[in-house]
């Protein structure tokens, strides 16, 4: 038989003090390793206090007398030698960020000074901290859940307004909470089941293969949500890929430089100007937008100008969203027509640019191939915000409820799919007349991978890989 995998439950009060045993005293760095204002030095584990004390010494008091939430001027030791004055800041278990009682001690922003702190607290008797450690103690210790600690990389990393406010809405628990809504409707089927099938003549309700179905297919429902919104959230976390477009000088490099908020791309009124794919990350309307100024769609003999070319369609292969620029002042042609076919099945907002010269172009001909058309002029700074609505409304950005939880990567997405699949194992079982005590077992396959994705039920494996991305100090 297969080995089976060791795995916690995380499922604890968090107000209770911290049962993990086992675990060393740990120190890192908590803020960037580079030269600032101030560095802090967090210390987390029982032994917190009499490491602190051997290299923090306050003015008028010891370590040990100060209270929880409390801070104290004074200066920082290694052995005999003074290496800085500093804040020290106390938390004591379990009322921490860890659930432990944890010391951070804020020195000068100097790089080499804070290195000479943490090598002083690893004197005095700590441990350096592993990638991720403060937050894995948190979750060990209850004070949060596997998807609570994965929103916490995800705030972070966050590089927008949107993508900040659903990380924090996954760190209150937003997706913990649908877990466990989901879960008591599979539980509260499989207790239906098992009490029928223990108890036949006992007075409990007749599991009809109407009333599986009915409660199965909510449930089924209740996944195919999640999953519709995975893609609609990894844009907002990850950022869209945004692919500009168009023949040559229809304003693509002046759009650029609008968006970007400098001369990123070269302008001229040369044809072939922009030869290879420039590239940028912006903010646009609260989302991360990674844009590509393309090499513009034409027949070409120069070869360097072919190279942008084939280096433009793969990445209008990728793009998740399409800006085909054309020139208002201008008719439609043939390299506007190419573009056409190349677009046609991709998400496109057709702009057509240079609003302020006489307009030729036929507007109705062109959102009869690709949409509602955004009409701007690109040296106008108001076009930002209208490329900007137009984007999340056409990627559905703008009505995206992270408060209804949602998946936030990968290993999530998965537990879903499996938990999925067996409920839909489950619906088969019951139209097929099977006995419910096989819809059963699919019922606890797909809680195990609820559990799994909440991390009431997660494995050693499992864990590992969640805190794999993230940095030392958090």
């Amino acid at each position: 038989m297969p080995r089976m995998k060791k795995k916690r439950d995380f499922s604890k009060n968090c107000s209770e003090k911290s049962e993990v045993s086992g675990l060393s005293t740990v120190c890192a760095i908590a803020t960037p390793a580079a030269v600032g204002g101030i560095s802090v030095v967090r210390i987390s584990g029982e032994r917190a206090f009499e490491i602190a004390e051997k290299v923090f010494k306050p003015i008028n008091r010891t370590v040990r007398e100060m209270r929880g939430y409390t801070a104290a001027y004074g200066k920082i030791f290694d052995g005999e030698e003074r290496l800085d004055d500093g804040v020290l800041l106390v938390f004591r278990a379990p009322y921490s960020y860890t659930g432990e009682d944890v010391c951070e001690i804020s020195c000068h922003g100097g790089i080499y000074v804070t290195r000479r702190v943490v090598s002083a607290c690893i004197k005095a008797g700590a441990e350096p901290a592993a990638a991720g450690e403060f937050t894995k103690r948190a979750l060990l210790n209850g004070k949060m859940s596997l998807t609570q600690a994965e929103a916490v990389a995800d705030i972070i990393s966050a590089q927008g307004e949107q993508s900040l406010s659903c990380s924090n809405t996954m760190r209150e628990g937003a997706l913990f909470r649908e877990c466990e809504r989901i879960g008591e409707k599979l539980t509260e089927i499989s207790s239906y089941i098992s009490a029928w099938i223990d108890y036949p003549d006992d007075d409990t309700p007749v599991v009809t293969p109407e009333w599986l179905t009915e409660r199965l297919e909510d449930v089924n429902n209740d996944f195919s949500r999640l999953l519709k919104n995975y893609d609609t959230g990894k844009l907002i976390r990850e950022g869209i890929s945004c692919a500009i477009v168009g023949k040559p000088n229809v304003g693509k490099s002046t759009l650029m430089n609008l968006l970007s908020g400098e001369e990123r791309s070269i302008v001229s009124a040369v044809e072939g100007t922009t030869r290879d794919v420039v590239e940028e990350t912006v903010n646009l309307g609260g989302a991360v937008l990674k844009l590509s100024d393309c090499a513009g769609i034409r027949e070409t003999s120069d070869e360097v100008e072919k190279i942008g070319v084939g280096i433009m369609l793969k990445k209008l292969e990728n793009a998740n969203i399409v800006l085909a620029v054309f020139d208002g002042s201008r008719e439609i042609s043939e390299e506007d027509e190419r573009l056409f076919g190349l677009i046609e099945d991709k998400t496109v907002i057709p702009v057509i640019n240079k609003s302020d010269l006489s307009q030729r172009l036929d507007v109705e001909r062109l959102e009869e191939r690709l949409g509602r058309c955004v009409v701007i002029s690109a040296k106008d700074e108001k076009s930002i915000e209208m490329l900007g609505k137009e984007i999340t409304a056409r990627l559905n950005i703008s009505n995206f409820d992270a408060n209804a939880g949602f998946l936030a990567n990968e290993r999530q997405r998965g537990c879903v799919l499996r938990a999925k699949a067996a409920v839909e194992n489950a619906l088969m079982a019951v139209k097929s007349g099977i006995t419910p005590d096989a819809v059963g077992v699919e019922l606890e396959e797909s809680l195990n991978a609820v559990f799994e994705l909440s991390g009431k039920s997660a494995s050693e494996e499992v864990i590992a890989r969640v805190f794999e991305r993230f940095c030392v100090g958090k």
